[in-house]
C-alpha cells in the first residue's frame, strides 16, 4: 500500500520543489495551501505523514496540528518554518507535531527525517524474553531562500482456558505487561486500557512501548532519544519532555492503571500504579 503526504504550504515557490522531491521518492503526495483544506483531507483519512507550514493564510499551523490532534489523527506531522526560536519548536511539539525543520533547509536532509518517522510507524514489533511470562509481538511572512530547496480489534483474548476457567489465556499480540486492563499491542502499534484504544502519535508509541517493554526500570532519556529519535538527533531533548508530557496527559485521561514517572536527570519509569 503506497504511503500518502498531504504538504500544507501557501508558498507555491517552496511547495513546488517539495512535491518533486517526495513524488520521486514514490510517495503519494497532495498539496493544500490553506489550513482549513488540510484539516478536511486528514478528517477524511489515508494521510500517512503531514508537511505542514505555520504562516498559513487563513490559521496558524499551530492549530492546525493541534486540532487534527484533537480530531484523533495519529499519523506523522512535520513542522516546515522560518521560526526557527527554541520556544516556537517546543510550542510546536506541544501541540503534537512529532519534528520540526527551519527555513532553510536542505532536501535530502528533509527526506531524511520523513523517511525515519515513517519507518518508525512501520517498525516491526520487537520482541522481548522474560523469565516467567513469554513474550508477545506483541503572520510571519518568510522570503524563500534556499540550500536544496527554497526556504520554505486489538487482537481479541483469547478464549479462556480450559482449567482454572476464571483465568484467560493472554493474546498473542499483546505485550507482556502484567496489568490485564492495559495492554501495549506492538505488532500493531495500539495501546488499549480495557477496550478502549488510546490515540498516540508515532513517537508516543514508540516512547510508550519502549517503557513498557521495561516496566518498573527506569529508561534514560539518552536511550530514549537515541532509540526513538536516532543516535543522529542535533536537535534539544525537550522534544522528548514534550512528547512525555502528552503521553502521560493521555493515559491519565484514558485511566490508565499505570503511572509514567521522571527521576529527575536520568530518565523516565512506567510502573502500575
Amino acid at each position: 500500500m503506497s504511503v500518502r503526504l498531504l504538504i500544507v504550504e501557501d508558498d507555491d515557490a517552496i511547495a513546488a520543489p517539495l512535491l518533486r522531491a517526495v513524488q520521486r521518492e514514490g510517495y503519494e503526495v497532495e498539496r493544500v495551501a490553506a489550513g482549513q483544506p488540510a484539516i478536511d483531507v486528514v478528517t477524511a483519512g489515508g494521510v500517512d505523514l503531514m508537511l505542514i507550514d505555520l504562516g498559513l493564510p487563513d490559521m496558524d499551523g499551530l492549530d492546525v496540528c493541534r486540532t487534527v490532534r484533537a480530531g484523533g489523527y495519529a499519523g506523522g506531522i512535520v513542522i516546515l518554518t522560518a521560526r526557527d526560536g527554541e520556544l516556537d519548536r517546543v510550542v510546536g511539539l506541544d501541540v503534537g507535531a512529532d519534528d520540526y525543520l527551519a527555513k532553510p533547509f536542505s532536501l535530502s536532509e528533509l527526506l531524511a527525517r520523513v523517511r525515519a518517522l515513517l519507518r518508525r510507524a512501520h517498525r516491526p514489533a520487537v520482541v522481548a524474553e522474560t523469565v516467567e511470562t513469554p513474550a508477545y509481538t506483541g503572520p510571519d511572512r518568510r522570503r524563500a531562500t534556499l540550500s536544496d530547496v527554497p526556504s520554505a480489534a486489538p487482537a481479541a483474548p483469547a478464549p479462556p482456558a480450559a482449567a482454572p476457567a476464571e483465568v484467560p489465556a493472554p493474546s498473542a499480540a499483546s505485550s507482556s505487561a502484567p496489568t490485564a486492563s492495559f495492554r501495549v499491542d506492538r505488532a500493531a502499534r495500539r495501546a488499549w486500557v480495557a477496550d478502549q484504544e488510546l490515540p498516540l502519535t508515532a513517537k508516543e508509541f514508540d516512547v510508550l512501548a519502549l517503557l513498557d517493554e521495561q516496566r518498573g526500570a527506569v529508561v534514560t532519556r539518552e536511550t530514549l532519544m537515541a532509540e526513538v529519535w536516532d543516535e543522529n538527533w542535533f536537535g534539544s531533548t525537550k522534544t522528548l519532555d514534550a512528547t512525555v508530557g502528552r503521553l502521560r496527559q493521555k493515559l491519565q485521561d484514558g485511566l490508565a492503571p499505570i503511572k509514567l514517572d521522571t527521576v529527575r536527570g536520568v530518565g523516565f519509569r512506567l510502573e502500575d500504579a
